[in-house]
Formats: C-alpha cells, sequence, structure tokens
C-alpha cells in the first residue's frame, strides 16, 4: 500500500443524531471545527477543503420514528445514501474523505461510499469502539440504529440498510477478514454470535490490558492492510475512558486512554495504508470546555502523520 501523506484532505460533516439514543451529537462536526481540525491536518502540509455540512432531519420534523426496533430508518437512509454518494466523489477525485460526525450510523455511508464495487476484498476496515455496533433489528434491545453499521457493512439486515451506496441488498462492503475491532467491552449476545460466525477479529479492552496497545495495533493493521488496497478507520469516541473523553453519548468505563489512543493513531499513519476516516459521536451536550473533540482533533492528526518532534515513526515491530 502506497503512502498517501500528501493527499490532499475533504471534510464532510454529517450533523446525525436519529441513530442514537441520546440527543446532541449532531452538534459534534461544529465542535470538532472549533477545535481547529482543519488546521491542525494543514500543519501537515495537506490541502483542506471543508465541503460544510450535509442536510440532516432532526426528529422534532418527524412525524413519529417508525418500526422500535429500527428507529428513524426511514429518515437515515436518504442521508446515508447521500453520503455514500459524497464520499465516493472524494474518492474518485483523489481526495482523502474525513467525514465528521453524528452518531455512528454514518459508518455506514462512509465506508459503503469507500468500498470498491463488486470487491469485498479491497478496502480493510479498522473499527475502534468501545461497543461492536454489529446488531440488527431482532437482535437490539433498543432499536438505534448507530448499534447496526457494522452488520449492514457485513451483509447483515434490513435491506434499506444493506443496499446503501447502490449494493445489491444483502452484500457485504468488507470482507469479514479483513475487519478488526479495537477497544470493545459492552457486547450482546447478538453481536457476539453474529460476528463470530464471520470470523471478526475482536479486540477486547481486556486483551489490551494484557497484551499492550502496540501488539494489539501490528495484528489489527496487519488484518486490515493484506491483501487490500488500503483501509478505512472508523474512530467512535466512547472508544476512550470517559476520564479522558466526557463528551460521548454512550460512555463505558475502563476505555483506552490517551496515550494508548494516540499510540494506535501513530501506528495506522505508519502504514500509509489508510485511505479514508470518520470521527464519530462527539456529544457537546456532555463534554467538558470541548475537550472531547480537542482530543478527537488531535488523534486524527495523529492518525495522518503527526509525530511528537516530527521524529519519523519507529518499525511496525516495536
Amino acid at each position: 500500500m502506497a503512502a498517501m501523506a500528501s493527499q490532499p484532505v475533504s471534510l464532510l460533516g454529517v450533523p446525525l443524531d436519529l441513530g442514537a439514543g441520546l440527543r446532541g451529537v449532531d452538534m459534534g462536526p461544529s465542535a470538532l471545527r472549533r477545535a481547529g481540525l482543519a488546521e491542525r491536518i494543514r500543519a501537515l502540509g495537506r490541502d483542506v477543503e471543508d465541503a460544510g455540512n450535509q442536510i440532516c432531519p432532526v426528529a422534532e420534523s418527524l412525524d413519529g420514528e417508525g418500526d422500535p426496533r429500527a428507529r428513524y430508518l426511514d429518515a437515515v437512509v436518504p442521508v446515508l445514501e447521500e453520503l455514500a454518494c459524497r464520499v465516493r466523489c472524494f474518492r474518485d477525485r483523489g481526495r482523502f474523505p474525513i467525514v465528521l460526525g453524528g452518531d455512528h450510523s454514518i459508518a455506514l455511508g462512509t465506508v459503503s461510499g469507500m468500498a470498491g464495487e463488486g470487491r469485498a476484498d479491497r478496502l480493510g476496515l479498522l473499527w475502534v469502539d468501545a461497543h461492536a455496533d454489529a446488531n440488527t433489528p431482532e437482535t437490539s434491545p433498543s432499536g438505534n440504529l448507530h448499534g447496526m453499521p457494522l452488520a449492514a457493512l457485513l451483509g447483515h439486515g434490513p435491506d434499506a440498510l444493506t443496499r446503501i451506496g447502490g449494493f445489491t441488498p444483502g452484500a457485504a462492503r468488507v470482507a469479514p477478514a479483513r475487519v478488526a475491532l479495537i477497544g470493545v467491552r459492552s457486547v450482546e449476545s447478538g453481536e457476539v454470535r453474529l460476528l463470530g460466525e464471520l470470523g471478526v477479529r475482536i479486540y477486547t479492552m481486556e486483551e489490551v490490558d494484557l497484551r499492550g496497545i502496540a501488539v494489539v495495533a501490528r495484528e489489527a493493521l496487519a488484518r486490515v492492510g493484506e491483501g487490500t488496497d488500503g483501509f478505512h478507520l472508523s474512530f467512535d469516541m466512547d472508544a476512550l475512558d470517559p476520564a479522558a473523553a466526557p463528551g460521548t453519548g454512550t460512555p463505558e468505563p475502563a476505555g483506552l486512554t490517551v496515550r494508548e489512543a494516540h499510540t494506535l493513531m501513530e501506528r495506522v499513519a505508519a502504514t500509509g495504508g489508510l485511505r479514508s476516516l470518520e470521527i464519530a459521536e462527539v456529544n457537546p451536550i456532555r463534554d467538558v470546555r470541548n475537550q472531547t473533540a480537542e482530543l478527537a482533533a488531535a488523534l486524527v492528526a495523529s492518525a495522518l502523520g503527526k509525530r511528537i518532534l516530527g521524529f519519523p515513526a519507529p518499525s511496525s515491530d516495536v
């Protein structure tokens, strides 16, 4: 995979909160911009265009939430379809898409836009999250769509979700063997069963604690990069410990530390294989002095190559 250190960047905000259980993540894109995300990327020598925010409906404008097993499905699907189209346009123009969420259902649109049509093995997927997000309407305890995008990306769930981006209903965007999850510590039984059957690799926080983030990162990045044209990074800020990132909708204790998260992002950058990313679930309503958005912006910079004192990255074998 060739390094993409100079590839121009396109930012797109998707202020969607219909997929979440709590309001507030619709303000995430603004908080990330306020944290100086574009300026941090430009400081790395990248050209940055800000494409603004995609228009997203709000709950107050809708006539109810629809099926309680898949809340606001009819309203969310057009947003994800447009997102997939816009990300594909960035990709085809040779730009590096960075999507600013919004709840984590946006990952279904972003990855659908980046995935190669007809070949699920061309794009790897690194999913950093406290949750597996691999429910379907039949297994979800809440019916919130931000708990379903990974299942849909793997071809499981309602046709309305699995066909987003012009794919055949039930088609996988990414091959399970090229998917890795890091930071998981809250998962439902249906998700365990589905991901286990598919062979998706899950690195729980227990494994991170026991083996160390450097080892986990090396294994996970080898998995998502092997035989692919590169990989997408989907980063939910609740992957971090709430002490470091209080501004999320579904915080879970005992998450990644700030240093572990930066180490992981620095390892991502060192591969040269990152092709796109999104930051999801920044909730300013629950934040303290915008610290979660500030941390998110810093992590994006690390994923794009920012390093302490500008020294080159150490060997991936370290």
